[in-house]
């Protein structure tokens, strides 16, 4: 399996393939030994779509040299697009809509006897539950506590594809944390698509801050991390809770997008410069020391020279530890599509990059204020080019975030006293503390 896109779609793809092994399949993580190869797919904006195709492509061209017989595609492009997925895909074999997860093993038999499939349902058929099969590092899990989003932002597709939030009961998500942290996992990642919000929909509140207490009870479970928070429903309770729970990870991943009040409406957000550089205070005077995670998006319709300056100006002030901007996507069939005031491909990406090259000076800077101070760090491989460790600190996320090398002792897997020494651009360098 090929999995794309974000650690939410990875969860269903874990899901996939534990249904596959229980099945009796054999998996590989080499496709020259499989018979069929699944791609998870991400169609969230223009250049994940790109990435998917030409996945697609790249093993389609594979078929009939061999052992690969066939190509399932499974994730959001297939929900997205349905039945013109499939018209304009007859090199896939099987296209099965998120609805349809549950019917990967009948599908993938009937591939292997020669029948190809496709197959669309309710999005909300989508099962929540289940087994996985851990497609990363044994240390660390993706914990999804709950699907689709109601936030209905402008320029976002997810509704439209993932359909309405639903929260995960709180007693299976405690059991299937209870279940990895059994099976070696010592960090937790807790993923939605918007992770505040959670419990809302069942029990009448927000309920993020007592799921996080009760994980933290587990035995042998080490850290807790949350990502995609939406800024709207950051309450004091929340932060105290983050605040006092040692086993949370003092890290806030808060997608805000922009920073201009006109363009933050035209986005169907709330907020503006000063109440949104007020949240990140109030954060980090609730949560002292806390590593504040964030994305924007340059180049949103509309958007002029005094709007990308409001950004800059807000992203200079606050000083985030972790930036990631994107140049806007125009996503068909969401509101901002149709939007006046389109801005060019190329001044959208130039924006993107200024503000890429100013959070790297930023962080360069807050990089350089941790030489001398000590990190607990999780090590998680070694660089043979290099003779060093590399690892994550609490204010690391897997895959998105930076690194910390380091020298002396330590075994992947391990989290170990790391004192820091110097940094090289966004990464820490250090070496153990005996």
């Amino acid at each position: 399996m090929v999995s794309l896109g974000c650690s939410k779609n990875q969860v269903d793809a874990e899901r996939l393939l534990f249904s596959l092994q229980q099945a009796g399949f054999a998996l590989s993580g080499n496709p020259e030994d499989c018979d069929v190869v699944i791609i998870n797919t991400c169609a969230f904006i223009e250049d994940a779509k790109k990435e998917s195709i030409d996945t697609i492509f790249e093993f389609a061209a594979r078929k009939g040299r061999g052992r690969l017989k066939g190509l399932v595609v499974t994730g959001c492009m297939p929900e997205r697009y349905r039945e013109e997925f499939v018209r304009e895909l007859p090199e896939v074999d099987v296209a099965l809509g998120i609805g349809k997860n549950a019917d990967i093993v009948a599908a993938v038999k009937g591939l292997l006897e020669g029948r190809t499939t496709s197959a669309f349902g309710n999005k909300e058929d989508l099962s929540l539950e289940g087994g996985r099969v851990l497609a990363n590092q044994p240390w660390f899990a993706y914990l999804k506590i709950a699907e689709g989003c109601d936030n209905r932002c402008s320029y976002c597709a997810i509704p439209g594809i993932r359909g309405r939030f639903r929260s995960r009961p709180m007693e299976n998500i405690l059991e299937e944390a209870r279940r990895l942290v059994a099976d070696g996992v010592r960090e937790l990642n807790v993923v939605a698509q918007d992770t505040s919000r959670y419990g809302e929909d069942l029990y009448g509140k927000l309920m993020l801050p007592q799921l996080l207490t009760s994980l933290c009870e587990i035995e042998g479970l080490h850290w807790v991390r949350v990502l995609y928070c939406y800024p709207d429903r950051i309450t004091d309770e929340l932060l105290d809770v983050m605040r006092t729970q040692p086993k949370i990870v003092p890290y806030m991943d808060l997608p805000l997008q922009h920073a201009s009040g006109r363009i933050l409406n035209a986005m169907h957000r709330r907020g503006d410069h000063e109440s949104l550089k007020a949240l990140c205070n109030r954060i980090r005077e609730k949560v002292p020391g806390i590593t504040l995670r964030t994305t924007f998006i340059a180049g949103f319709p509309g958007e002029t020279e005094e709007d990308f300056e409001i950004l800059c100006n807000f992203i200079r002030e606050v000083r985030f530890d972790r930036l990631g901007c994107f140049a806007y996507s125009r996503e068909e069939d969401t509101p901002a599509f149709d939007l006046p005031d389109q801005i060019d491909e190329e001044v959208k990406a130039r924006r993107a990059e200024i503000v890429m090259e100013l959070q790297a000076e930023i962080a360069y800077q807050l990089a350089m204020e941790r030489v001398g101070k000590e990190l607990e760090v999780l090590c998680e491989g070694f660089d043979e080019d290099e003779r060093r460790w590399w690892g994550r600190g609490p204010g690391d996320a897997p895959d998105i975030d930076t690194r910390v090398y380091f020298t002396g002792n330590a075994r992947p897997g391990e989290f170990v006293q790391v004192k820091i020494t110097g940094a090289e651009g966004y990464d820490l360098i250090g070496e153990t503390v005996l």
